[in-house]
């Protein structure tokens, strides 16, 4: 029996010898090729001969009879007499002179006296998946010499008696005699003077499993953990280590190392101008996501992965990785999604943790000592949370908090039990007060709170009925931030990724002042960031962005934008679209667009991405978007380019535009628009606006037929497939290739593409005249069926144009005799129709 090992004498099989913890730090020093800090853990049997030799056990269980974790008081009072009967008994000197040798061991191996060491407390039941400790035990930091050692070992066996510990085990069914306590001491990485942080190696909070995500702050990570700052946060693309997305915390305080007290820690102010910065380069931030890479892929699952940046040796190192408890539990095939159906004013707004909704009265509590004045299922308003607050957590209808990230201690608990929280509000306890009713709105990743409790819906969708479509069915996106969200449900990418959502939120300016102010920079980061999120979610499925298609009257509403935008009667029809991005003044910006998007490509090496040009009325106005593409260096010959087919000249000249452009996408808004002379926005002639009408049907069956005989891509980008009965089979018939629609209707279509593909299918088993008469005949009967009752003249404007009038009259006369047609002569015309099935 050994009281201690090191780690390169334990590996991940160990958990019941060192813990979770422990375990891990040794699988990690000897199995993976990533940087971690030397030391060595003490024994589970070391644990329990402690125990044991202490005479403590029959007090322990003694004192913990009858318990009732309910009882929050009670709970409080036996756990404080274990853990002092814990920190006061004697160490068994067997104990006291293992512990001390290997202690003397590592200060020879570093070659320092009394080396600085953090002692943590390592559960043998800890970092399992199915069971997340998340801090329940205690952390010693700057432990020095063999005294203190002692000390801080025995305060980490009693922390195994932490009242949320003892909760815990009760509600999970953990004996507490079967979780045993092993401490690791581990040589202090200099974050004092550096940086650190937790990385997940997923989204932690949508589950979505291309990138790795890692907080950091300035000074010892606890901070992070506590959720005592808002940290740097950088969102990290998998596939080739970019950098997708990275936001400046508020870093305003660190923790540090106490020099004029022993074995100290104090907190300190950080410099404004540090403050501004990230604590970490993206060099580092590339390097951390390599090592947690090369963890995930040795353990093959997500983790939750802790590391420092050591100030002293520039140094990065790993101290700690878990397995990813919350995601790993949900089932993949189950997708619950939650809406609100009303609004009302916004109070906060802050980080969403989770997706769900909740609701109830706030009550603003400072300590978790207050425990006793909480409701079951009111909304727990207070600055921050730590371990001690878990009892409440578990009583919360929904959290929020001024302070914390998305991996802080009030971020990972409430994933852990499913309450929606809001965290980072900066203001919450002020702004907030008792009894006022809240809903608690997690549904986007800007988690937001409304005035009064509002009404909302749960759909439950089980992706395992989902079927498979030959049509692709995608989803239209604005904002990035649902993007890791949305990218779980089983679609073929992005059909629609409106630029416009950016510009107005993420920027909120002009980009022609920003160039006057010589802020491009800005324009194109925000373009590149949110762009690049939405291209790295759906990756490798395509993703269409469609081209900045702002009218001058909504440019105008930016912020410096009036200057700059022309006053029209009628901007709907104005200067919108592929018009601005040659126009003298505009292509200023339209460069900066270009910018962005070429960057998207490049630094995150995307090759899904497919760029539509916008409300584009001729083909010479096409060829100059192009070339202005070329010049910008966003269009290198490696990407396809799509215009939106929303003008009838896009139909009637669909040929010449096919040879300028990639693909097509149909827009029906303005299509239907102008086709039927109908304003959109007119209260008026809001029943005659119907993308049902036959003329804007015909126009969509025209572009397929002229695009596909130009082998171009056909997709439409609109909800009438969702919401009009019949026009999911309508296109489906006509063979479009893409059918995108708005992530909330998407499995709902997906199903009646679906039923239209099988229809068309059993048509097809039925009687195929294309496979039986050729390509004529196939496109004289499709014609027939879609268009109804016509001459053999009118045939040949709904045929392959390779089809001439000799062939049209020949597929006529053998589907005449097949007995497919009928003939009616009226007003000297022959007009032919399918025959009516009997």
């Amino acid at each position: 029996m050994k009281n201690v090992l090191w780690f390169d004498e334990i590996n991940a099989k160990d958990t019941e010898k060192v813990g979770g913890k422990s375990a891990n730090l040794g699988e990690l020093s000897n199995e993976v090729d990533v940087p971690v800090l030397p030391g060595f853990a003490t024994t589970a049997d070391a644990y329990d001969t402690f125990i044991h030799e202490t005479d403590l056990r029959e007090k322990i269980e003694r004192l913990l009879d009858g318990l009732d974790t309910d009882d929050v008081n009670d709970l409080q009072r036996r756990g404080e007499q274990i853990r002092s009967l814990i920190k006061e008994a004697d160490m068994p000197q067997k104990l006291r002179e293992s512990f001390t040798k290997s202690y003397e061991d590592l200060e020879k191996k570093l070659g320092v006296e009394d080396p600085a060491v953090a002692v943590r407390s390592s559960a043998t039941a800890e970092d399992l998946p199915g069971a997340s400790f998340a801090g329940q035990q205690e952390t010693y930091l700057n432990v020095e010499g063999k005294q203190d050692l002692i000390k801080r070992v025995k305060d980490c066996f009693a922390s195994l008696f932490t009242n949320r510990a003892i909760s815990y085990r009760e509600d999970k069914g953990f004996s507490h005699f079967d979780v045993k306590l092993s401490a690791v001491v581990q040589k202090m990485g200099r974050s004092d003077i550096g940086a650190a942080g937790v990385m997940f190696t997923m989204d932690p909070d949508s589950g979505f499993e291309n990138v790795v995500t890692i907080n950091g702050s300035y000074g010892l990570g606890e901070y992070v953990v506590l959720g005592e700052v808002n940290p740097d946060e950088f969102t990290v693309f998998k596939e080739n280590l970019g950098i997708i997305e990275k936001s400046v915390g508020d870093k305003s305080v660190k923790l540090v190392r106490d020099e004029s007290e022993e074995n100290d820690n104090k907190e300190v102010d950080v410099p404004k101008s540090e403050q501004e910065q990230f604590c970490v380069t993206d060099n580092q931030v590339k390097e951390l996501a390599k090592y947690a890479l090369r963890i995930e892929d040795h353990y093959g699952k997500p983790m939750d992965i802790e590391w420092v940046y050591d100030g002293q040796t520039k140094e990065m190192y790993i101290v700690q990785a878990r397995p990813e408890t919350v995601q790993a539990e949900k089932d993949e095939n189950v997708i619950e999604e939650y809406s609100l159906n009303e609004e009302s004013d916004v109070v906060l707004e802050g980080s969403a943790i989770g997706s769900k909704i909740g609701q109830g009265k706030a009550h603003v509590l400072d300590s978790p000592k207050q425990i006793d004045q909480f409701e079951e299922d009111q909304v727990l308003v207070t600055d921050m949370t730590d371990p001690d607050w878990e009892p409440i957590m578990k009583k919360a209808g929904a959290i929020i908090t001024n302070k914390g990230g998305r991996t802080s201690h009030a971020a990972i608990v409430s994933r852990e039990l499913g309450v929606p929280a809001v965290i980072g509000t900066e203001n919450a306890t002020s702004k907030l007060k008792d009894g006022q009713e809240v809903t608690v709105d997690c549904s986007s990743s800007t988690g937001k709170i409304w005035e009064g409790q509002l009404d909302f819906n749960v759909d439950e969708h089980h992706l395992d009925e989902i079927p498979e479509t030959e049509t692709d069915v995608q989803v239209n996106i604005g904002e990035p931030s649902e993007a890791f969200h949305i990218a779980q449900l089983p679609v073929n990418g992005v059909g629609l990724a409106r630029e416009e959502f950016i510009i107005s939120s993420h920027v909120g300016e002009h980009p022609l002042s920003l160039i006057e102010d010589g802020r491009e920079d800005e324009y194109v980061e925000a373009l590149r960031s949110g762009l690049g999120k939405i291209g790295a979610a759906f990756y490798p499925d395509q993703v269409v962005i469609r081209l900045s298609d702002f009218k001058s009257d909504e440019y105008a509403d930016l912020e410096g934008g009036a200057e700059f935008e022309p006053d029209e009667a009628n901007p709907m029809l104005g200067f919108r679209g592929a018009s601005r991005y040659y126009d003298e003044v505009f292509q200023k910006a339209f460069e900066l667009e270009c910018k962005a998007l070429r960057k998207v490509i490049d630094d995150l090496e995307l090759d899904n991405i497919t760029v539509m040009v916008p409300f584009c009325r001729t083909v010479d106005e096409g060829k100059n978007v192009r070339a202005k593409m070329k010049e910008y260096g966003l269009d290198q010959g490696d990407i396809d380019v799509y215009a939106m087919a929303e003008i009838p000249s896009n139909i009637i000249r669909a040929d010449e535009f096919a040879e300028v452009f990639d693909g097509f996408s149909v827009g029906t808004n303005d299509l239907t628009q102008l086709t039927l002379g109908v304003d959109r926005n007119s209260d008026k002639l809001k029943d005659l606006f119907d993308e049902r009408d036959p003329a804007v049907k015909k126009s969509i069956k025209t572009l397929i037929n002229k695009a596909h005989r130009n082998n171009a891509h056909v997709g439409i980008c609109g909800d009438a497939p969702s919401t009009h009965d019949g026009y999911a089979d309508f296109l489906v018939h006509q063979n479009i290739d893409a059918i995108s629609v708005s992530p909330d209707v998407a499995l709902e279509t997906i199903l009646k593409v679906a039923e239209a593909e099988e229809k068309v299918s059993n048509e097809n088993i039925e009687f195929s005249v294309s496979n039986t008469v050729g390509q004529p005949a196939g496109d004289v009967y499709e014609a027939l069926k879609d268009q109804g009752k016509m001459t053999a003249r009118k045939m040949l404007d709904y045929t392959d144009k390779a089809v001439d009038k000799d062939s049209i009259n020949q597929a006529i006369g053998w589907l005449a005799k097949e007995g497919k047609l009928t003939v009616e002569h009226r007003d000297g015309e022959i007009r032919y129709d399918l025959e009516t099935e009997k």
